[in-house]
């Protein structure tokens, strides 16, 4: 039953079929938002330390900025409707509507029932590095996130500065929730500045020194009120490993910028999806 059929070349020949063409995408007003951007100001800036997370909420109609401040980090980022956490980011979603990688004018989208823009990528200093020879690209949505689950399974470790346990901590200081409380509500991230892909040979992800540098960043405006969670990964620039102490690990920074008053002149809030939940009954 392993044996390759006599057609398998015209098998593997077959050409691929894009799952979810996304022409009909609802698109954002990039312009809008760039001029928006450009005349906003700084109202709040958090930090999250190495090998720790931090928390901001940003307004709607607000972005927020996550900068490399001191050397290369990767940061794994959370986000939540900040009056409902049953709405949160989708990766599964997000990669399958716009790829396994995002750059600027592509969005995080939420959760079902939801499924609505949370936040649109504004500004990507990372934009220049595309796709490398060996299939790598910066801020993915195909991994997870380091977590002491997966440590103790593999090595038997009880590592805590994982970015799954940062994220925790984060949300349960930003919501006054226990532990116990506030794990369920941690998900998949969006893997900022690093650096990833799928071997061809064996398609398992891999990570390779990211090629952010202090003062790079992304910006992104917030479609709706938002909670977000940052852990600075203790992998530092993922080049070699991450979950552990050895890894050279900088803070990533988190700004708050608020445009001035009329920026948005006839922009709305997206609305939840319109799908009547009906379910065929």
């Amino acid at each position: 039953m392993t044996q390759a059929p006599a057609d398998a070349e015209a098998r593997r020949a077959v050409a691929p079929v894009i799952c979810y063409p996304n022409e009909t995408l609802p698109v954002p007003d990039m312009a809008l938002y760039t001029q928006a951007l450009e005349g906003a100001e700084v109202i709040e800036t958090v930090l999250a330390a190495p090998r720790e997370a931090c928390s901001f909420r940003v307004c709607t109609g607000q972005f927020f900025r996550i900068t490399s401040v001191e050397g290369p980090q990767v940061g794994d980022l959370n986000l939540w409707n900040a009056d409902d956490l049953s709405e949160r980011f989708y990766s599964g979603k997000t990669r399958a509507l716009h790829g396994t990688h995002l750059t600027t004018g592509e969005r995080m989208w939420s959760a079902f029932p939801h499924l609505r823009p949370m936040a649109t990528i504004v500004e990507d200093t990372l934009g220049w590095y595309g796709i490398d020879p060996y299939g790598g690209s910066v801020h993915d949505v195909i991994g997870t996130r380091c977590d002491p689950y997966t440590g103790n399974l593999l090595s038997g470790s009880q590592y805590h500065h994982c970015c799954h346990s940062n994220l925790i901590r984060a949300l349960a200081d930003a919501t006054g929730m226990s532990l116990a409380e506030a794990e369920p509500h941690v998900h998949d991230v969006l893997n900022v500045f690093m650096c990833t892909g799928f071997t061809r040979d064996t398609g398992q992800y891999f990570m390779k020194a990211s090629p952010v540098r202090p003062g790079d960043h992304l910006t992104f405006f917030a479609e709706i009120d938002l909670l977000g969670a940052l852990s600075a990964c203790p992998g530092g620039d993922c080049s070699s490993e991450h979950s552990s102490d050895s890894a050279a690990c900088h803070p990533l920074q988190v700004e708050i910028l608020a445009p001035r008053e009329g920026a948005l002149e006839g922009w709305q809030a997206p609305a939840r999806n319109g799908y009547d939940r009906s379910h065929g009954r």
